[in-house]
């Protein structure tokens, strides 16, 4: 059994096992990974809508955001053979919550790997932690999120977000 009693009976969140989508390999972010996640985020398109990533994102922001990754909450890489095309965030909310969220670098947009990242997480989170809901939080007007976590099954719950300008989302 792992040592918290938040996640009790569960893995904590950094031991994602690695899983292959179709095109993609999803696993936990590791500091070897840093360089690749600064060069992915280092994107005013990405750091301006993600309310805790700075402008800019430096190799030292990538690192800090690696180290976050801990049981309650993991940051998993997607790559597309070995180049970084985004990233999915679990984090645990108590007992009986789990949040994902996302982002993919500007130049690997419109191809489907959101979908194909963010539904690969959640598979391993439902088989991992069946007894866990799973929400999300999206700014309404971003049209491309929205309509993905639709896709993915989210409904919004008519709450407001934890963080500034969103909408709570969760899975019926």
């Amino acid at each position: 059994m792992w040592a918290s009693s938040r996640l009790a009976m569960h893995p904590p969140l950094t031991a994602l096992p690695r899983l292959e989508t179709e095109r993609l390999s999803l696993a936990p972010l590791s500091m070897a990974d840093a360089d690749a996640v600064a060069s992915l985020t280092n994107d005013p398109a990405i750091t301006e809508v993600i309310n805790f990533l700075p402008t800019p994102f430096t190799r030292s922001d990538a690192e800090a955001l690696i180290g976050r990754n801990d049981e309650a909450n993991c940051f998993v890489g997607a790559f597309l053979g070995g180049d970084l095309v985004g990233v999915v965030g679990a984090h645990a909310h108590g007992d009986d919550r789990l949040e994902i969220g996302y982002w993919i670098g500007t130049r690997f947009q419109r191809q489907g790997y959101a979908l194909e990242a963010t539904s690969g997480v959640m598979s391993l989170l439902r088989d991992l932690y069946p007894a866990r809901q799973l929400i999300a939080e999206c700014r309404t007007e971003n049209d491309a999120s929205w309509a993905l976590l639709h896709k993915l099954g989210f409904r919004a719950t008519g709450q407001a977000g934890n963080r500034p300008g969103r909408m709570l989302l969760a899975l019926p």
